[in-house]
């Protein structure tokens, strides 16, 4: 998980008494070239992550490693624009969107909270992220229902809460070689990544060490039961035959996904859908089906096909507006 490694940094400068200043962006809008989350952590001789690059973030970097040399414990708040007709607050970039950027200082005080984060996170478990005037929390027992929360009542009064851990959910039914390039593809993203098989000793799936689960089943019917449902649970149905992908489809059809896509040739499912009208499955369900899976950019390769099924579902998920964010300022 891309956000463990930033963390881990934090808690390791922390471990020898080294102050960081962690930089997150609270609000984003436009073209604006680092997202709502996204995070960087400064000492004063070492970095990790980032807010979006270019010379904003240059400029930031040398912000905060001139706020590490001040007393003051307060966080503060940045706006930016990235056009050069701005009045003020002119970031040095020209890509039209805007940012708010969010600096607190994190103190060996602070330890024992981000251990706390970087433990829930090795568990693959959410907790809470509180960022304020004041300073940075963590609670491992809370998980809120949404992803971030911006509230401000002035530029000395705000609050920014964040869900930490993994956001979205992968389940590829299916363990060969396009499970095996669509995981190795996504371990980098916020994707929590399961894997259904039947076959015990495939080698494709003894190779997939980038899956954070892989579950041997006996019949992909069990999938019923078994699957996750629900927002931000992506589904890529891709067995070994058409039986099989016919049997997982008929198990999990019924369940609610933001994204079931299923592997196949046009041939192949157009007869799959020809069936599964004739047998009276829900037209309605069957509409919401992406098939044949992935953007047009004639993959032929497992490791192509895997790119334009993550850009499908990349797509899919970041589909405005995007659910899970509140903003309150």
């Amino acid at each position: 998980m891309r956000e463990l490694k930033l963390w881990k940094f934090v808690v390791e400068r922390l471990q020898v008494s080294e102050p960081v200043m962690l930089m997150c962006v609270v609000e984003s809008s436009g073209s604006s070239p680092g997202r709502r989350g996204f995070k960087m952590a400064v000492t004063k001789d070492n970095l990790s992550g980032s807010i979006g690059g270019g010379i904003m973030e240059h400029k930031f970097v040398e912000l905060a490693k001139g706020k590490l040399l001040e007393d003051s414990e307060d966080s503060l708040l940045r706006k930016q624009f990235h056009q050069k007709t701005a009045a003020k607050d002119q970031s040095g970039m020209i890509c039209s969107g805007e940012q708010t950027i969010l600096l607190s200082r994190i103190n060996k005080k602070d330890l024992p909270c981000m251990q706390s984060l970087v433990a829930s996170l090795e568990k693959n478990k959410n907790g809470e992220l509180r960022i304020d005037s004041t300073g940075i929390g963590f609670s491992e027992d809370a998980s809120p229902d949404f992803d971030f929360s911006f509230e401000k009542e002035s530029e000395n009064s705000f609050r920014y809460t964040e869900r930490t851990g993994y956001r979205n959910h992968l389940t590829i039914v299916g363990g060969g070689h396009c499970a095996l390039a669509l995981s190795k593809l996504v371990c980098g993203m916020d994707f929590y990544t399961r894997v259904y098989e039947e076959r015990k000793d495939l080698n494709t799936l003894e190779e997939n060490n980038f899956a954070n689960e892989k579950i041997i089943l006996e019949d992909y019917s069990e999938l019923s039961s078994l699957i996750y449902q629900g927002e931000n649970h992506y589904v890529a149905v891709m067995t070994f035959g058409y039986r099989t992908d016919d049997r997982t489809v008929r198990a999990i059809i019924d369940k609610n996904f933001d994204y079931l896509g299923v592997l196949g040739s046009e041939s192949k499912m157009k007869q799959l859908f020809e069936e599964w009208r004739a047998d009276g499955l829900p037209e309605g369900k069957l509409q919401k089906i992406y098939s044949p899976i992935g953007i047009r950019i004639k993959s032929e390769t497992p490791e192509e096909i895997a790119v334009s099924i993550a850009a499908e579902i990349i797509k899919v998920k970041n589909r405005s507006p995007v659910p899970g964010t509140r903003i309150l300022a």
